[in-house]
């Protein structure tokens, strides 16, 4: 084909561009109809906020300033957080082995068995599915009031997500040395042990800090429908109008969220440091 015919054909061929102006439009459309739909059916309205902003000022009222009463308030809302952060952590920790086993079984990079990845697939997502807060309704039920439900709670619904995150990551490894050992033989634990696993180990640990963070978060709604912690204590407050003392209470969880998240993006940092740098020393 010369170079004038290739020319004359490229004028006379449909340009794609109107095909994707159209596209774009039906989907430009699409998006609007369901905003609006959505706009209705959640019965969003800015003139009614408007309209209540004397309720807003009658909270701001009661809640401002906080109670700040040492024994009253803020002994037992320190006391509540640690056991907030304590129902984070134990929900997280309690939950690797399960999602390290069902991630295991859920990535293509270490499972053969198509039965078994498409199970373990459908169990993590049932999992996620199922929201933490449900889980702690059904093991209230089970257990009791407490943190011992808030626990069990993070613990199914972590599995969940975090054997996802882990699945994926291991996906994401390097194939290089797994097919090396796939070609020599090797089984899948051994393919696991010594070929996925130590090339994605940091991205899984930084994925574990992250939803120890996430916990730490959730404990707190957990706490709402009587698993304890410091959420128990706001959700009191609201039901005795003791708004001052909620707004303390909130403080704390702020101090709780931001000591937690700090300190957990600081690890995630010195252990992407240390893989970025192998052989280089952290310092301190």
């Amino acid at each position: 084909m010369t170079a004038t015919e290739d020319v004359e054909r490229n004028r006379l061929s449909p340009p794609r561009r109107r095909v994707l102006g159209s596209a774009g439009l039906v989907i430009t459309v699409v998006l609007v109809a369901v905003h609006v739909l959505a706009w209705r059916e959640t019965d969003f309205s800015p003139a009614a906020l408007v309209k209540g902003w004397h309720g807003m000022v009658d909270f701001l009222d009661d809640a401002v300033p906080p109670d700040f009463d040492w024994n009253r308030v803020v002994a037992p809302g320190l006391s509540a957080a640690l056991v907030t952060f304590y129902i984070g952590l134990l929900g997280t920790t309690f939950s690797i082995p399960f999602a390290f086993l069902l991630a295991l079984a859920a990535a293509r990079a270490t499972t053969r068995n198509t039965w078994v990845y498409q199970a373990a697939r459908a169990l993590l997502s049932a999992l996620r599915a199922i929201p933490d807060v449900v889980f702690a309704l059904i093991f209230v039920t089970a257990v009791g009031l407490g943190p011992f439900a808030g626990v069990l709670a993070l613990v199914c619904h972590n599995t969940g997500v975090m054997g996802k995150l882990w699945a994926e990551a291991m996906e994401e490894a390097d194939l290089g040395p797994r097919d090396a050992l796939r070609v020599t033989g090797a089984s899948s634990v051994q393919i696991a042990a010594n070929a996925v696993l130590p090339t994605a180990l940091p991205q899984m640990t930084g994925l574990l800090l992250y939803r120890l963070d996430v916990n730490v978060r959730s404990s707190l709604v957990l706490g709402l429908v009587g698993a304890g912690g410091i959420g128990f204590l706001i959700n009191q407050s609201i039901q005795l109008f003791r708004f001052d003392q909620m707004v303390t209470h909130i403080l704390i969880v702020l101090v709780l969220v931001i000591v937690v998240d700090q300190t957990s993006a600081l690890i995630r940092r010195r252990i992407a440091g240390r893989t970025a740098n192998p052989g280089r020393p952290t310092r301190g």
